[in-house]
């Protein structure tokens, strides 16, 4: 296993919508283990494929506070969604900001595990929140962009200031 690079916002990559995976093989399953030492290492709960360059449709979601309970979804499309809910929201591409993005309360999602089996999955609370923040990135979308325009180009300004600071 190894660490993957991760994508930092405004990358234009991030950008890109994922293509689905044609089967769940050994090269996919190599790519869940390194997303997941990834995001543990970050540390982050939620991974998208895009996020490390590679445009597949996988992401991978741990709200555990043990880091234990990896959940994996290739090919993820929600089929069922209620209510809105606001969380403050993070995201490993966009390092150090935190804002509230309204989503869905509860969401209903029908996936691949890393078997290649079929799944449907129920969720709401932060794991609904996760999937649809990872599902956004596989269609080239980052959680700013729910944002207003101004709040956008503050973002962008303390991130360039940041990365100005650490060269």
């Amino acid at each position: 296993m190894s660490l993957l690079p991760i994508l930092q916002y405004p990358d234009p990559r991030l950008y890109t919508v994922a293509s689905p995976v044609a089967a769940v093989n050994d090269e996919i399953r190599s790519l869940i283990k390194n997303m997941a030492e990834t995001m543990y290492a970050a540390p982050g709960v939620g991974l998208a494929a895009t996020q490390v360059d590679d445009h597949r449709r996988v992401i991978i979601v741990d709200i555990s506070d043990a880091h234990d309970k990896l959940q994996v979804f290739v090919n993820p499309e929600i089929v069922g969604r209620s209510g809105v809910s606001e969380y403050e929201e993070g995201c490993l591409s966009v390092p150090g900001i935190f804002e509230k993005v309204s989503r869905a309360e509860r969401i209903t999602v029908r996936a691949l595990n890393e078997k290649g089996d079929m799944f449907e999955l129920e969720a709401d609370g932060l794991l609904a929140v996760c999937i649809q923040h990872e599902m956004d990135h596989l269609d080239g979308k980052v959680f700013v962009e729910y944002l207003s325009r101004l709040k956008q180009q503050r973002i962008l300004a303390k991130l360039r200031k940041q990365q100005r600071q650490v060269m």
